[in-house]
């Protein structure tokens, strides 16, 4: 699951089981893997959808990336930061040309791509487990947060800003960056939310 599909979308497993030439069987197993994971939703006599994201899951998801992120920059600052940060300029790359191609979901897959390489780079097997669904549910998210930038160069330069703290050995920056990063994306997705206040309250409460 690439996190493509909307929130809310529901899945039926003739469509998939074609779509992915699988049987049934393994199908419904992955399937119920991602119940698991909190990733699908299963309502009884309807079957299951892609789940819906609240406020709460938008916090729920941005303050854990934010944990593995900010520990991803100590371990990268540890190590081989010159490689570290070029393997995230070509994440940045791919996000500029997908813009100049306006290419929404191309666009969405390369900003992925930058946090992916970025807690690879920590070296922490962990940390990557961690990450995996995390940014799996955020794909999700970025699929509703990109008609909110008036200029998509806007996430372009948000990247590069953290990648140039990276090279100059900045920590306080880089964190001070990553944070904005995440709060902003909180603010767009979920409007009075923010990371450094209490978690709002769930909605069937």
């Amino acid at each position: 699951m690439t996190g493509a599909l909307p929130p809310g979308t529901q899945l039926g497993e003739t469509e998939l089981a074609a779509q992915f030439q699988v049987s049934r069987g393994p199908l419904r197993e992955a399937m119920q893997r991602l119940v698991s994971e909190g990733l699908l939703r299963s309502e009884r006599h309807r079957g299951l959808f892609v789940i819906d994201l609240e406020p709460e899951d938008v916090y729920d998801i941005y303050s854990a990336r934010a944990a593995i992120e900010r520990a991803a920059v100590f371990r990268v600052l540890h190590g081989d930061v010159a490689t570290a940060a070029d393997q995230l300029d070509e994440a940045v790359a791919a996000m500029a040309e997908a813009a100049k191609q306006d290419d929404p979901n191309a666009l969405s897959d390369a900003d992925l791509h930058f946090h992916e390489t970025l807690v690879a780079a920590s070296g922490s097997k962990r940390l990557v487990r961690m990450a995996r669904t995390l940014l799996i549910e955020t794909r999700m998210c970025l699929s509703l947060l990109e008609h909110t930038y008036r200029e998509v160069d806007e996430r372009v330069t948000e990247h590069n800003r953290i990648i140039q703290a990276l090279r100059d050995g900045d920590r306080d920056r880089a964190l001070e960056l990553l944070d904005a990063h995440m709060e902003d994306a909180v603010a767009r997705l979920a409007p009075g939310t923010s990371l450094f206040d209490a978690p709002p309250a769930r909605s069937d409460t």
